[in-house]
């Protein structure tokens, strides 16, 4: 007899589908609150640890105190406190702290503009990824924002010997790293030596400390910094080496060709972490920062979590800022008056218009080829009439609408750096003729282009990256200028990563990015010739072995009154052979919510990326909870 599908059957398999579906949920429920508490379990049991250690600690220093061993003050050179044993570094954190509506939690929520390639240390390059690595890895010494002295984090004090080629730091005795483990000097010597390694991929750091003769440790918590030869920034350099884990980073010395392809290893002392400190990769579309449980700091940071999203439109990151999903917006030029109009953005958020005193630049970068096979602009006359034919005020008037400054060289206008005898070079198409009509290119076949001796166009590719809409308008806009001079620009607008992969290789005609400044920029790293082959930042190949003297010499000359000239002088030989054309420093048009409290300006800019993190969110105004 034939079986019939019934309605009993029906209901018999509608009974066991929704069955099977709660079963499924409520495995999913119980895997999502079996995974909370394993984390709250894992958080608490790092503090019941940091509690059992921090009794410890109280106990020593008692049986110290009762003993008399504990002095009550020091003869080294530094002091690192500013008593009661809090770190120098702490100053404007602890007075943030002590604001009548200072609370800790909410989340700070950023965008990055571009997607990051890596945040590892060392091999990451550009600013996005430091960024990140503030707030995770911690240095020696932090620079005061407000007297631009050197303040102690994880140094207690420290000692210059009168030769000044020996630093002696003395760390504090409490500091950890976030997974629970005591920062020690030998972490600070594996730091150098990892760094020196020629099988990691850290060749601009290197760069930076192949002065650095030896870093020894004479106890667990002494450590001292041995310079080849004297050093201007020898403090700058010792003090502000971010430090490395040895137990989390010596077993890629084995494998390094890890290390040197990881997306996210990143472990340190600092007041956040990642949640996996091996986990994070750039399909995420983000980067999460926890507030670290086992942080050794005297003021803890008030947020609970860092999250920057990955949001590379423009008009896309304007909606999120809108929509309140971000605290923080850089506006750009044509957008910010309107903005400023704007009565709804107006009630919830802040606005801050200034030029940072360390502001970078942003530059066009001609890459000169090699010995072997010099491009057209290895002639400096070319890169000069390039310069010539930028006009770089209508760039500021009409796309940057005033918001910002024509840049002479890497060196701030208003630093002590600066040559006051240069001026930029005008927009002036007669000189920039007359100069390749001398390098020999003329319009051979009436055809509006300019050809060389072997009738080839001057045409060349300008890379740039593809997510900045103003820079795609400077482009363009330059591709009309140029097209009036007779020199064909093809754009070539191009992804994060793989500007990044361009720069290593050195394969692109020009190619224009920005730099950041300091308090006194070392330009090494950027236009010293033997940082060109090495896969330093010398990409556009600039070789000039005048200014190469001029900045060994300016850089082992440690006293200021000495060294400014020597930086002029470099200044002038850069001026001269335009290794770049040095567009503009930008102002910087910020509008950050309201909710976010104790925003200040310095001597450094804007204090929105400090750490120890001086922002925070009053209790009555947050809006996150972990």
């Amino acid at each position: 007899m034939e079986r019939r599908f019934t309605v009993k059957d029906f209901s018999n398999f509608i009974f066991l589908s929704l069955l099977a579906v709660m079963i499924l949920l409520t495995m999913y429920m119980v895997d999502r609150q079996w995974n909370k508490m394993a984390q709250m379990e894992r958080v608490m049991q790092e503090q019941a640890d940091s509690m059992r250690e921090l009794r410890i600690l109280v106990r020593s220093v008692d049986k110290r105190i009762q003993s008399g061993s504990v002095n009550s003050g020091s003869s080294t050179s530094h002091q690192a406190t500013l008593g009661d044993d809090i770190p120098g570094a702490f100053r404007r954190a602890k007075i943030a702290a002590d604001q009548p509506d200072f609370q800790e939690g909410d989340w700070h929520v950023q965008a990055f503009g571009l997607n990051l390639k890596t945040i590892t240390p060392l091999v990451s390059s550009d600013v996005y990824a430091s960024n990140v690595q503030r707030y995770v890895l911690e240095s020696l010494l932090m620079r005061d924002p407000d007297t631009l002295e050197w303040a102690g984090l994880i140094a207690r004090s420290w000692e210059v010997s009168d030769d000044g080629l020996t630093l002696t730091f003395k760390l504090r005795k409490d500091v950890v790293f976030s997974d629970g483990q005591p920062l020690t000097s030998d972490d600070v010597v594996f730091t150098f030596d990892f760094i020196m390694n020629e099988t990691i991929a850290a060749p601009r750091a290197r760069a930076y400390f192949e002065k650095m003769k030896s870093v020894t440790a004479s106890d667990e918590h002494t450590v001292s910094f041995e310079f080849k030869e004297p050093y201007f920034n020898a403090l700058s350099l010792a003090g502000s080496m971010s430090i490395m884990a040895r137990h989390f980073y010596d077993p890629y010395l084995e494998e390094p060709e890890t290390f040197n392809q990881s997306k996210g290893l990143l472990l340190g002392s600092g007041p956040y972490r990642l949640q996996d400190p091996k986990g994070w990769t750039p399909d995420l579309g983000m980067v999460e920062l926890e507030r670290n449980p086992r942080y050794w700091g005297p003021i803890l940071p008030a947020f609970d979590r860092l999250l920057w999203k990955v949001i590379e439109n423009d008009s896309a990151r304007l909606t999120t800022f809108r929509n309140g999903e971000i605290d923080i917006y850089g506006a750009r030029p044509r957008e910010y008056k309107t903005l400023l109009d704007d009565p709804e953005l107006s009630a919830r958020t802040q606005n801050f218009e200034y030029m940072s005193p360390t502001a970078g630049y942003s530059y066009i970068g001609w890459n000169q080829g090699s010995v072997d096979k010099p491009s057209r602009f290895a002639d400096k006359r070319v890169r000069q009439a390039m310069t010539y034919l930028t006009d770089r005020e209508r760039i500021i008037d009409e796309i940057m609408l005033g918001y910002g400054e024509v840049a002479i060289s890497p060196f701030n206008p208003r630093s002590h750096q600066h040559n006051k005898a240069l001026s930029a070079r005008d927009y002036n198409p007669e000189k920039a003729k007359a100069l390749l009509k001398e390098v020999g290119y003329e319009d051979r076949n009436g055809d509006g282009v300019l050809e060389d001796a072997n009738g080839e166009p001057f045409e060349f590719g300008l890379v740039y990256f593809q997510g900045n809409e103003d820079t795609k308008r400077i482009v363009l806009f330059l591709k009309d200028l140029y097209a009036g001079a007779g020199i064909l620009l093809h754009p070539k607008p191009t992804e994060w990563s793989v500007m990044l992969d361009l720069l290593g290789k050195r394969n692109f005609d020009a190619i224009t990015l920005g730099w950041s400044s300091g308090v006194e920029t070392d330009i090494f790293q950027m236009f010293h010739g033997s940082q060109t082959d090495n896969g330093g930042d010398n990409f556009v190949g600039n070789k000039n072995p005048e200014l190469d003297k001029l900045i060994d010499a300016a850089r082992a000359t440690v006293d200021e009154a000495e060294r400014m000239p020597l930086w002029q002088q470099s200044e002038a030989i850069m001026h001269d052979d335009q290794p770049y054309t040095f567009l503009m420093r930008r102002k910087t048009m910020a509008f950050i919510d309201k909710r976010i409290h104790n925003i200040e300006q310095t001597q450094l800019g804007l204090n929105s990326g400090f750490v120890p993190v001086e922002w925070y969110v009053p209790l009555e105004m947050q809006k996150y909870s972990d």
